[in-house]
C-alpha cells in the first residue's frame, strides 16, 4: 500500500454486484479455459479470486455481464452459484480497509470474505465484499461516508 495522505473520500463508489462462483477440477489449464470462454463471449473480468481444495477449485468472479457469463458456464455443465456482493472503489491508502471493516463491525455486519487489488502507484483500488446483509452494509457504508465528509475540516477559500 502507498503512503498518500488521508485527504479525500475513502470510498469513491459503491454498488451491489453479482458474483459468480464456479466449481471446477483443480488441475492445470482450468483457469485458462474459464478465461477463454469469457473472452470468446466478450465478457470482461472485473475481479477474480480462487480457493482450492485437494480435488477442486472455487473461482469467484465479478464480470461485465453476469447473465451472459452464467449462460456460458451452464452451457458447459459447470456448477455456478450466484451471490450479491459489494463492489467498492476506494482510496489506496493505509487505513481504508480498516475504516470499512470497523463501520461494518460496529453495525453487527459480518464480512464473510473479501478480495481486493490495486497497483501500488494507483490512487484507487477495488474491493469485493461478501457480507451477510448486502443492503444493510450498503446503507451503513453510505452513512459512514456521509459522516466522514461532513466531519472534515472546512478549507479556506
Amino acid at each position: 500500500m502507498n503512503t498518500r495522505s488521508s485527504r479525500g473520500p475513502l470510498v469513491t463508489s459503491m454498488q451491489v454486484a453479482k458474483q459468480l462462483a464456479i466449481f471446477l477440477e483443480n488441475k492445470p489449464g482450468t483457469l485458462a479455459r474459464v478465461c477463454d470462454a469469457l473472452a470468446e463471449a466478450g465478457i470482461n473480468i472485473f475481479a477474480l479470486t480462487t480457493s482450492d481444495t485437494v480435488d477442486h477449485t472455487v473461482i469467484r468472479l465479478v464480470v461485465s455481464d453476469h447473465r451472459k457469463a452464467l449462460h456460458v458456464f451452464e452451457e458447459r455443465g459447470t456448477l455456478v452459484v450466484e451471490d450479491d456482493v459489494l463492489l467498492i472503489e476506494g482510496a489506496n491508502q493505509p487505513g481504508s480497509l480498516s475504516a470499512i471493516a470497523h463501520a461494518l463491525a460496529e453495525a453487527g455486519i459480518n464480512i464473510e470474505y473479501a478480495y481486493c487489488s490495486t497497483a501500488p502507484d494507483q490512487s484507487k483500488g477495488l474491493l469485493v465484499l461478501r457480507v451477510q446483509d448486502v443492503a444493510k452494509a450498503l446503507k451503513v457504508l453510505n452513512l459512514h461516508a456521509a459522516k466522514r465528509v461532513s466531519s472534515r475540516p472546512k478549507q479556506d477559500a
